[in-house]
C-alpha cells in the first residue's frame, strides 16, 4: 500500500472503533520517516476526551491494524485529542463551528480577496458546497470545499478570561 493510501485505509478500520467508545475520528496523519513512521490518531468528543480514552483506543486499534497490515513500515502508533484549536475537516465540523471564530488557508489564491490564501475570522455558514467566512481583512467570503487546504477553530481565550461562555 502506498503511504497516501494508508491514512484513508486506517479510518476505515478506526472509525468503527471510535464510534463504539462514543468518540470521533477528527483525522488521521501519516508520516513515512524511513524505517519507523508515525501513525497519528486524532480523537474526540463532546465534552472532551480523556487519557483513559486515548489508551483504551489506542490498544484496541493497534491490535486492529497489526492484524490487517494496514501500515506498509515499522511505526509508532500516537492517539491524541484534537487540542483546543481543532483542525476543521468535513462538513459537519464546519456546521458545528458556525458562530466561531476560524482560519482558513486555500491551496489557491483567491482573486475576491486580493490575491490572498489565508483568512480569519467568523465562519458564518456551511453548505454542501462552501463555507462562508466574515474575514476581518477581506470581507465576506464564499470558500469552496474543495479549494480548503487547512482549517481551523481559533478559541477565544481572552473570552474565557472575561468569563463570557457560550
Amino acid at each position: 500500500m502506498l503511504s497516501e493510501q494508508v491514512p484513508q485505509a486506517v479510518a476505515g478500520l478506526v472509525e468503527p472503533v471510535a464510534k463504539a467508545h462514543g468518540l470521533e475520528l477528527v483525522d488521521v496523519e501519516f508520516a513515512p520517516a524511513g524505517g519507523r513512521s508515525v501513525l497519528r490518531l486524532i480523537l474526540d468528543r463532546e465534552g472532551g476526551i480523556t487519557v483513559d480514552d486515548l489508551a483504551r483506543v489506542s490498544r484496541e486499534v493497534g491490535d486492529l491494524l497489526d492484524a490487517n497490515d494496514t501500515v506498509p513500515t515499522g511505526y509508532t502508533l500516537e492517539c491524541s485529542s484534537p487540542g483546543v484549536n481543532r483542525p476543521l475537516k468535513n462538513q459537519a465540523d464546519f456546521v458545528r463551528f458556525c458562530g466561531k471564530t476560524v482560519s482558513v488557508r486555500t491551496t489557491t489564491a483567491l482573486d475576491e480577496a486580493g490575491g490572498a490564501r489565508n483568512f480569519s475570522g467568523v465562519l458564518l455558514a456551511a453548505s454542501d458546497d462552501d463555507i462562508e467566512i466574515d474575514d476581518r481583512s477581506h470581507g465576506r467570503l464564499s470558500v469552496p470545499y474543495g479549494l480548503i487546504e487547512k482549517a481551523r477553530y481559533e478559541h477565544d481565550f481572552a473570552r474565557d478570561l472575561r468569563g463570557e461562555r457560550d
